[in-house]
């Protein structure tokens, strides 16, 4: 049997972050991972390129059955607490837009700075190892039994397996697993950050229109997001609506406003006058991709000149450009979904250890948490601020 003060599971950012901080402690600790390489999910986002936090990172960047949660560990643990250790590393990193921060050369670089400290905290890790039991010892700690691993035992235990998203690269449940274990209750999981698609019919209607991307405004449930909208071949991608697939429901329609910049029923109204020999399409051409214009004036009958076109068709047709209302039949779920919504209830832990309120010692952080993050960089500052915190204690 070997004792350790702390065991992780999980070797991802919330898992590395908190390992960090128990070894700094002066705590034996140990993070094992059932995947053959650390931190699958840094190396993948942002493009390769890991987009670390975001400058605007607080509190109403993220969604929770219990909005105040994730205050605390958010103040404790900042973005710019982060950026110091990016700084200190020496890597390399921009502003894109909306305060997200991304490494100039590669996502390698946060993993690789990660497991330094780690080294120097003396934090082991062993990867390619499957937990088989976990039980709660009568005179405290927790007891591991681990697939090629041994036997393992633990003052504090620190769940850090993430969610559902992207099993691809390893995710699993196990975390919910280890909760429902303890009898901890879970807020129902979903795929979030994860494109819209469209019923059949809708897919044969718009399928053309696969590769257009606009700028566009997004509405759904009296939340509304201004960022790129990407039309594919299954429904609907891009920033925006990845923003609100964490808001949509199953039959819930959303609103797409495809050109913010104008008023589509104006800019007609004038070409009716000004241009009235114009295709209806052609005007439309000028604030919309080709491609999409003609299928928004196509299923309208508005094949003919402007100026031969009623005010109150064109009234329609504008609708469709500023107030576009489309229902989509689901969504890509976990299998491209870049977060889980949902996890671990909130009221089971404490929001200034993240600890088990229920069982001492039993830790969650990161993704398994029901804390979600929007899109640009917050959900990996849930990970560095949770595990921060945990790191403190465990």
């Amino acid at each position: 049997m070997k004792h350790f003060d702390v065991i992780i599971i999980g070797a991802g950012a919330a898992g590395l972050m908190c390992a960090i901080e128990a070894g700094k402690r002066g705590r034996s600790v140990i993070v094992i991972d059932h995947a053959e390489k650390p931190a699958e999910k840094i190396r993948i986002s942002g493009g390769g390129r890991c987009n670390f936090t975001n400058l605007h990172a607080s509190p109403e960047n993220f969604l929770s059955e219990n909005r105040r949660f994730c205050v605390s560990a958010l103040k404790r643990y900042t973005q710019y607490d982060f950026l110091d250790m990016v700084n200190r590393h020496n890597i390399g990193w921009h502003e894109k837009t909306l305060g997200q921060l991304f490494c100039d050369e590669s996502s390698f670089q946060i993993i690789d700075m990660l497991l330094d400290e780690c080294q120097a905290a003396n934090v082991q890790i062993r990867l390619g190892t499957s937990i088989t039991d976990i039980t709660a010892l009568d005179t405290g700690g927790f007891q591991i039994a681990a697939r090629n691993g041994g036997q393992m035992a633990c003052q504090s235990l620190v769940v850090a397996c993430g969610g559902l998203s992207i099993p691809k690269i390893g995710a699993t449940g196990f975390g919910y697993q280890i909760a429902r274990q303890f009898a901890l209750d879970i807020v129902p999981t979903r795929a979030a950050l994860v494109p819209l698609t469209f019923d059949p019919a809708t897919r044969e209607d718009l399928g053309q229109l696969s590769g257009i991307s606009v700028d566009a405004i997004v509405q759904c449930n009296k939340k509304q997001f201004r960022e790129g909208l990407l039309f594919t071949h299954r429904g609907l991608s891009g920033p925006s609506i990845l923003q609100i697939s964490s808001y949509w429901r199953e039959g819930d329609a959303i609103t797409v406003n495809l050109n913010p910049e104008q008023d589509a029923f104006d800019l007609l109204k004038s070409a009716k006058t000004e241009t009235p020999k114009q295709a209806v399409h052609t005007v439309l051409s000028r604030i919309l991709p080709n491609r999409l214009a003609v299928q928004i004036t196509t299923g309208h009958g508005l094949d003919r000149p402007v100026g031969d076109t009623a005010d109150k068709a064109l009234r329609l047709l504008a609708q469709d450009v500023n107030q576009w209302q489309v229902t989509p039949q689901g969504s890509e779920g976990y299998r491209t979904a870049e977060v889980t919504l949902g996890g671990v209830d909130t009221r089971e832990l404490s929001s200034q250890t993240m600890e088990s309120r229920k069982v001492p010692g039993l830790y969650f952080i990161g993704e398994v948490v029901d804390v979600t993050g929007h899109l640009g960089g917050f959900n990996f500052q849930w990970a560095w601020s949770s595990g921060w915190c945990a790191g403190q204690v465990a």
